[in-house]
Formats: C-alpha cells, structure tokens, sequence
C-alpha cells in the first residue's frame, strides 16, 4: 500500500481529497498546516505528497525547497491556484514533481498521481538496475544514489530520472519534448519550459557552469546533449 501525505489548510478539500484516496486504496495521512506538512514530510514514511501552495504559517513552495535542501526526494504535486502562475513556475525550480490548479478535477489528479508514481518503476524496470559511469559520475539505479568524485549527490525523484536519462543517452542531442515524454511521461500536463528549470537544477547540483557547461551542453531550439567526458 502506498502513503500518502496530504497538506492543505481549507477541510472541505483536505477531506474530500482523503476520501478519495482513502478509497483508492492509498494509506492516506493529513496536515492542516505548514509547519505539521513540513515535520511529517521530512520523517521520509511517504510515497507522495500532496502539497497546497497556500498555507498557514511555512507556505508550501518554502516547505518544498527545505525538503529538497534536506535530500528528501519523495515526490510532490503542488496545488495551486489559478492566479498563482508565476508560483507554479517557482514551485517546479525548487523541486516540484508537479502541479494542479484549482478547481480540479479527481480524474485529472487520480492521472498525475500515478503519473508521478510510476516513473520510479518504469525506470527500474528499464535498464535492469545497470549501473552508468560517465566521466565522474557514478549513477547506480539499484540504490538510488549518484556520486560525482566519489562524492554523494542528493537528488530529487525527478532529477534522478533525468539525469540517469541523459546519461543513457550520452552524446545524442535531445529535444524537449523527447525529455518530456521519456521522463515525465505522456500523462503530465507540463511545458517543455519545465526542462530547461529542472536542468538548471541539476547543473547547480553536479557543479556544471549555467553559461559554460561542460557536462550538459543545451542546444538552442532543439534540447540538450549530456557529454560525460
């Protein structure tokens, strides 16, 4: 069974979506603020985090990035707002795997979900848990873990996945939506402009100049290309 944290302030919604996916068949646990999203989230017991962008006290895109500056690499799909444009863009760099808008509706959410969900799966189940070296970096699939120098690497869920699909890929030029479709999956109702904000992520991880990269070179119009040299 998978777990499932559920962070929003307004009940109407808290407990409509915990009926939902209490029926589903998801261990579903709930926070009504910031500060209780924040402490479950970093105790590392869940699948999935279901997180509003608006909440008392820590705000949701403050609680994002702190779990990410602390290595916690479980997946989150921010709840938004329709106004907050800007906010979603903001929650996707700090490392969001997703987002939805309020109103939405429980199919489209119940399709991010195991959207979100699967990626980890379908990567393990493609490649064979096949250690990648290229250059300094080590990724090792089986664990979950990348070193550069012998050095660990925190990832996010979806870091990893990018980054292991760049290295699969070494040297071959690769558009956007490629990216988009292989990593996120076809389900994601996402930008090819979320690429070029996780990349940026991953390049301030790996240590990869954003003006002069050496690692992973952008193709302008097209995609990236990872050169592990």
């Amino acid at each position: 069974m998978q777990k499932m944290l559920i962070v929003e302030d307004d009940p109407d919604i808290r407990m409509v979506l915990f009926d939902e996916f209490d029926q589903e068949g998801y261990d579903v646990d709930l926070a009504e603020t910031g500060t209780e999203g924040l402490k479950k989230g970093e105790s590392l017991e869940y699948d999935i985090i279901l997180l509003d962008l608006m909440l008392p006290g820590i705000g949701g895109i403050e609680i994002c990035k702190d779990l990410r500056s602390k290595g916690v690499g479980t997946p989150i799909i921010m709840i938004t707002a329709k106004s907050q444009e800007i906010d979603k863009v903001v929650g996707l760099e700090v490392g969001a795997d997703d987002y939805v808008t309020k109103p939405f509706s429980l199919h489209e959410l119940h399709a991010r979900v195991k959207a979100v969900l699967r990626r980890p799966r379908k990567l393990m189940s493609e490649g064979n848990d096949i250690v990648l070296s290229a250059g300094p970096f080590v990724l090792d699939p089986g664990k979950n873990s990348m070193t550069k120098d012998r050095e660990t690497i925190r990832l996010t869920s979806i870091e990893f996945a990018l980054f292991r699909y760049l290295m699969e890929n070494a040297q071959q030029v690769l558009p956007r939506d490629q990216i988009l479709d292989e990593v996120w999956g076809k389900e994601i109702y996402i930008t090819p402009r979320t690429v070029d904000t996780h990349i940026a992520n991953l390049r301030k991880k790996i240590g990869d100049d954003q003006t002069d990269s050496r690692w992973i070179i952008g193709i302008r119009g097209v995609g990236y290309k990872f050169v592990g040299e």
